[in-house]
């Protein structure tokens, strides 16, 4: 008889965005006549920007042409995309990334949770806390976090790093040495950033104990502060223990297109084992990429026409956070974020 992967009864409850989504429903169910502001779940509210739109026009009109038609994707993802995100990317911030050191996939979101795929079961991961879901969660799925503590409401097999205001919401350096580091800045839920020379710190950190860090940069777009990285990559070392995600939903709006793409260096082993190798087996075995005329959109978002578009975009959810954030100072709240993210 088949057998199922236990793991999976341990989670607790559904899908945090299920759990607010039924909870939603079930409100305007029972209240039809109230208007409902929803800031549970990180969407966007924007329709795509006019020079993306065009090059989805463009790219699906070369698909009704035998000339010009796109069938599978490469697996890394097409060239004229990995260039573009080299360039604007990477390059323009002075980080050493090369386009075959690119993996472009259908989001950042499916990347975090796959990414487990190339680690042996026995590595202990840790997190911040609180955190994105997903890091735990797809763990918990693959065997990694032990047992949930129901009074606890934690894993018995995870390294949580608290996120207080004593710490400006920003983890300290565990006491008990990870294998899995997962950091996520501009921080979703609580909107931290942490500045360079502090990031530094995490990759000295991560090379000395031979642990690898699964930066997720999915909000580097709306960071204003200069002191504030960009990319994990700015950081000296970081191509020996980094492993970048990063999103096109977020600075562009594509939750309903899905693009995002993994940074993996070469520089990047186990032993004589180039993770780079292991995703690259991974990514085309399983293949999460996205379609040609995704691809193309992604592309248009790095012009400069597509740039400053989705400037206005970010500035308009900033501006939401502003009001959000000075609102809730003027109520008596206590309030933190708004600053490099659209959290507060």
């Amino acid at each position: 008889m088949f057998k199922i992967n236990e793991n999976y009864l341990k989670l607790p409850g559904s899908y945090l965005f299920s759990t607010i989504a039924k909870k939603v429903n079930a409100f305007t169910a029972a209240n039809p006549d109230k208007e409902i502001i929803r800031l549970g779940i990180g969407d966007v509210t924007l329709p795509l920007c006019p020079k993306v739109i065009d090059a989805l026009h463009s790219s699906v009109d070369e698909m009704a042409d035998a000339k010009t038609f796109h069938g599978y994707a490469p697996d890394l993802g097409y060239e004229f995309l990995r260039n573009a995100i080299v360039e604007h990317d990477y390059q323009k911030r002075g980080a050493e990334i090369y386009a075959d050191e690119i993996f472009v996939s259908d989001g950042a979101k499916s990347d975090s949770g796959n990414i487990g795929d190339i680690f042996s079961v026995d590595n202990k991961i840790a997190v911040c806390d609180p955190v994105y879901p997903v890091y735990v969660d797809t763990n918990a799925m693959a065997g990694r976090t032990g047992e949930y503590l129901v009074d606890q409401q934690k894993w018995s097999n995870v390294i949580y790093m608290p996120c207080t205001a004593e710490t400006d919401f920003a983890p300290e350096l565990p006491t008990e040495t990870p294998d899995i580091i997962y950091l996520c800045f501009p921080n979703n839920p609580t909107g931290s950033t942490i500045t360079k020379d502090e990031l530094q710190r995490w990759v000295d950190y991560a090379n000395k104990v031979g642990a690898v860090i699964i930066y997720d940069a999915a909000y580097e777009a709306y960071i204003s502060e200069e002191n504030v990285p960009h990319t994990i990559y700015e950081c000296e070392g970081a191509r020996t223990c980094a492993i970048e995600l990063k999103s096109f939903s977020k600075n562009a709006g594509f939750t309903g297109t899905r693009l995002g793409y993994t940074v993996i260096p070469r520089d990047l082993k186990c032993g004589d084992v180039t993770l780079h190798h292991l995703w690259a087996r991974r990514h085309g075995t399983k293949f999460n990429g996205a379609p040609y005329i995704i691809q193309r959109a992604g592309e248009a978002v790095f012009s400069e026409e597509g740039q400053k578009q989705t400037g206005e975009q970010i500035a308009y959810y900033m501006n939401n956070a502003k009001t959000i954030l000075e609102g809730l100072k003027s109520a008596g709240y206590t309030v933190s974020g708004g600053v490099n993210a659209p959290y507060i």
